[in-house]
């Protein structure tokens, strides 16, 4: 094999970051705050194959945040945008993070971004959180605006803006000392994990349920457990990990106990249904976070619309979080499947395409691999590399004339 110790160079891709701010933080790629620009991923995380911790550097929205609420994010400027509830935040050194499964192009693209890179934009926080009222502030302003007593806002020039009062949201009435089941399943704890850790700091008697199909698909146990919370049930559906079976048993013997005042639960639509189905029949209230389709986040396109009562709300704007009794899940369930086939459409000709563009990348690293120069143009992959860098050593060692 011919040898590359003439430059040595490790490859990096050129519009990316400062390789030396990066360093190795249990398991996970990390870069240091010092001059990163917003929207750069600063940390990175796999939990399992298919599911993804990302920290991003946005310190106006981190600035903001509450649990319960979500931001929008576009990995690329012709990309979608697309919604994800805040999993944790810092206020002092202005990240926020998020958690996500890998299921179409642009869970795969932002997957496929690395530490230093950038998404293109992150508009948030957006929905209303799950405790206290929601803070109105005007855009770009560290403070909330003057408020009438009625709740609304007022603008600079003393007239009242328009529009409903601010309203508590679902579980502001508890008071210190209130019994709360958080239910969350799949990736949804992501979002249980803030929530019950903002129930906790409200004084709060808290009960965790985490489920998941299997022990790789579990996620943040370990940040659970870290809060002071009454108890904490693991289910998975096939044993691998804790209880076997579905979160509506231990839910029920929770509820059946009397050691709920309300529930609070997350996770896919289905798993969401049948498990505040449990807490009703027990007579328990029961607040769900719901995930429809969602294009623009703000209230303006009608996409995430549902059906509360029977009458339409905007999971945007007047969500995420709702009263479970009063929502039609089956009109849920059934948008929610409405792009199915277009989504894998556009999954797999973007998988295609990166196939394409890996192959041409092959093609054109063997045509200049013995160049030895201009290197750092080319993108290659690092394990590859040191690969290479080792079979040179091994023909140092050996003797080999280059």
């Amino acid at each position: 094999m011919g040898s590359i110790r003439a430059r040595r160079c490790v490859f990096v891709k050129r519009e990316s970051w400062n390789h030396h701010n990066v360093y190795k933080n249990g398991g996970a790629r990390a870069v240091s705050l010092y001059e990163s620009k917003p929207y750069t991923v600063i940390r990175k995380r796999r939990l399992s194959d298919a599911v993804v911790e990302m920290t991003v550097y946005a310190p106006r929205v981190a600035a903001k945040c509450q649990a319960g609420q979500f931001f929008m994010v576009r990995a690329w400027e012709r990309g979608e945008r697309v919604p994800f509830t805040f999993c944790d935040w810092s206020r002092d050194e202005g990240w926020v993070r998020f958690i996500f499964m890998v299921v179409g192009k642009t869970t795969s693209m932002l997957a496929d971004l690395e530490v230093g890179e950038c998404v293109r934009d992150v508009a948030g926080p957006l929905g209303r959180p799950t405790l206290g009222k929601v803070e109105v502030v005007s855009s770009g302003c560290s403070g909330g605006l003057p408020e009438l007593a009625d709740g609304r806002p007022v603008l600079s020039d003393g007239r009242p803006e328009a529009g409903e009062p601010q309203r508590p949201t679902h579980l502001s009435g508890l008071a210190p000392g209130g019994r709360v089941a958080v239910v969350g399943g799949g990736v949804g704890a992501a979002v249980a994990f803030p929530v019950a850790r903002a129930l906790c700091e409200a004084g709060m008697r808290v009960r965790v349920i985490v489920g998941a199909r299997t022990a790789e698909l579990l996620i943040l146990e370990d940040e659970l457990r870290g809060l002071p919370l009454e108890e904490l049930r693991i289910v998975t559906d096939d044993g691998s990990a804790g209880r076997k079976g579905l979160v509506t048993a231990p839910l029920h013997e929770l509820c059946g106990a009397g050691l709920v005042d309300h529930a609070f639960i997350v996770g896919p639509a289905i798993m969401m249904k049948f498990a505040a189905a449990t807490a009703l029949e027990a007579g328990v209230p029961t607040t769900v976070s719901l995930n429809p389709l969602m294009i623009d986040g703000t209230g303006m396109c009608g996409a995430c619309r549902v059906t509360i009562d029977g009458a339409t709300k905007f999971a945007c704007v007047d969500g995420p979080d709702f009263a479970a009794a009063s929502v039609d899940w089956g009109e849920l369930m059934s948008r929610q499947r409405s792009y199915l086939d277009d989504e894998r459409l556009a999954h797999g000709l973007w998988q295609y395409e990166q196939l394409e563009v890996a192959r041409g990348e092959r093609e054109r690293g063997r045509e200049r691999l013995h160049a030895n120069c201009d290197c750092f143009d080319m993108d290659v992959d690092e394990d590859a590399v040191e690969a290479m860098a080792a079979d040179d050593d091994a023909d140092d060692e050996g003797g080999e004339d280059e």
